[in-house]
């Protein structure tokens, strides 16, 4: 539905650190499915952990924000020149669980829900997966500002 060019017309982020790579659905606010893959020359496998590879939590909790984000900006409707000049902060990340290690080789793939949509304002449960096994979940706050 979205690919990598798409989705750098509504984030902001940049190589390292745009860790969505594709959104295969959405609907507007309701839910979003998106994916990264995971690769051994991701960045953060020099050092978590040399010998023994593990994805960090906190960029599966970031890859789940981002995902997030694309649903949030796009729920409000916003013209691409709009998109522009609005980011997305994100204000609290609650209830983190991790279940399973992320591999190099893992598609990980992100699955949110809105549980609440009030203007600017998103509340999202965030749930990520490899090979349909939950791997992490985390309840995700949200708001959208001018840049």
């Amino acid at each position: 539905m979205l690919d990598i060019t798409e989705i750098q017309e509504i984030l902001p982020h940049r190589y390292p650190f745009l860790l969505v790579d594709r959104v295969t659905e959405m609907e507007k606010g309701k839910n979003i499915i998106g994916y990264k893959n995971i690769s051994i020359s991701e960045p953060a496998f020099m050092g978590h952990f040399p010998g023994h590879p593990i994805y960090p939590g906190v960029l599966i909790l970031e890859g789940m924000a981002q995902a997030g984000g694309v649903l949030a900006l796009k729920s409000n409707d916003l013209t691409n020149e709009e998109l522009k000049h609005k980011v997305i902060y994100f204000m609290s990340i609650d209830k983190a669980k991790f279940r399973n290690p992320v591999k190099p080789g893992d598609k990980l793939e992100y699955r949110i829900d809105v549980k609440k949509l009030r203007g600017t304002l998103i509340v999202l449960d965030g749930k990520a997966y490899v090979d349909d096994s939950l791997v992490a979940e985390a309840e995700l706050k949200a708001m959208i500002v001018d840049k």
